[in-house]
């Protein structure tokens, strides 16, 4: 019985956990406009100020963050599928793939109505990495993940700008095609808006997670995340409690100077603001990442915390639903096919309207979870996972 408990506050604190990235990252994508950057013209002095607290405030706390929560989830959950298949005398690594093939649908659908922002996808290619190394040890991962977190591409670049003044990046064409979505998106056919967003918009998202560091910082924390599991670290115990103090202070001294010296780097020459930079800038983000991961872990095990954030759970369960339901609501409410309000929206607005879209997710979650053992979405993944299998 102690051991079924333990599990299920393992599960519990992951569930609300991941609820959290979901909340966060929805706030952070109202204040965005779902990538389509238009916003009010003529404001008020005290709202224009007003307006850049709020994003200052949501993107320092939110932003390259909730995203790495969730990869880093991501890997912890393929360590849970593994591990119960293990028990079971099977191998869940090619049940995996296939499982990856329809993350590739959702991702589809996400896009189709998010221009050139969709995650989804990046998860599905850099997946293929946790079949490959499903076997290795514990060690071996996390020297893996380890590598990829320090961003290696980004260090040969500047290296090899040092050696070569005149070495710069492959130019990827992102600004171009970011641009050519928003004329897509502007236009208001709905048709058209579609079929940009999954084609050239898919294409451009990926590109961007290539400039931006993000390919090899995913790899890096889905590796983190299924070492994390394998080494049952979100199990309530002493010795998890005192691994996430420690994970809590490491992370909280490197990142003023992590900061404060991507800050420095950015003042420097456009090669090194898009190599050592960007790297820097992946570091501090990471930093900050594992002091809102082990602040929330730790503060979970009070009853009052938990309790007060006990839907979240509910969030976090459903949260292949809500990312994607997010993106539906955000491009009917902000897009000109839909009520086409991104005109008269500052950020302060927009925070209100993602809390609101927070707020009717959370409810429909919990009366959809009274009824029903998953999501929508999550259901339909569960069941095409198994199809063909005894499990």
């Amino acid at each position: 019985m102690e051991k079924i408990a333990a599990q299920k506050a393992r599960i519990d604190v992951v569930d609300a956990l991941r609820g959290f990235a979901v909340l966060a990252i929805v706030l952070v994508h109202n204040l965005e406009h779902f990538i389509f950057p238009v916003y009010p013209e003529n404001q008020p002095a005290w709202l224009a100020a007003l307006d850049q607290g709020v994003f200052n405030a949501v993107f320092t706390l939110f932003a390259g963050k909730a995203y790495a929560i969730f990869s880093l989830l991501f890997g912890f959950t393929f360590f849970l599928q593994m591990d119960g298949q293990r028990k079971k005398g099977k191998d869940f690594g090619w049940r995996f793939l296939w499982r990856l093939v329809l993350l590739a649908g959702f991702a589809t659908l996400d896009a189709a109505f998010f221009p050139a922002g969709d995650v989804l996808l990046l998860f599905t290619v850099v997946g293929l990495l946790l079949f490959l190394v499903r076997h290795w040890s514990d060690r071996a991962v996390l020297i893996l993940a380890v590598l990829f977190l320090l961003q290696p591409v980004e260090w040969f670049h500047y290296i090899a700008s040092l050696v070569n003044p005149a070495h710069h990046l492959p130019d990827l064409k992102v600004g171009e095609m970011y641009a050519q979505v928003a004329e897509v998106t502007k236009s208001g056919n709905f048709w058209d808006f579609i079929l940009c967003n999954i084609t050239l918009g898919q294409k451009a998202s990926l590109l961007w997670a290539v400039n931006a560091g993000r390919f090899f910082q995913t790899a890096g924390l889905f590796l983190l995340g299924f070492w994390l599991g394998r080494k049952q670290r979100f199990a309530d115990n002493a010795g998890n409690r005192e691994f996430w103090v420690r994970t809590l202070a490491v992370s909280a001294v490197l990142f003023a100077p992590l900061y404060t010296l991507k800050e420095l780097i950015m003042q420097g020459p456009e090669i090194v603001r898009q190599t050592a930079g960007t790297a820097f800038d992946m570091w501090q983000k990471l930093a900050f990442t594992f002091v809102l991961v082990s602040s929330f872990v730790l503060l979970y095990r009070n009853a009052g915390f938990s309790r007060a954030v006990s839907g979240l759970r509910f969030y976090g369960r459903m949260s292949l639903t809500n990312y994607i339901s997010q993106s539906v609501i955000g491009a009917l409410v902000y897009f000109p096919f839909g009520l086409y309000i991104a005109p008269h929206c500052g950020y302060t607005l927009s925070l209100l309207i993602g809390i609101a879209v927070f707020i009717l997710q959370l409810l429909f979650c919990r009366w959809w979870l009274s009824r029903h053992r998953q999501g929508p979405l999550e259901y339909i993944w569960h069941k095409w996972t198994w199809i063909g299998s005894e499990r």
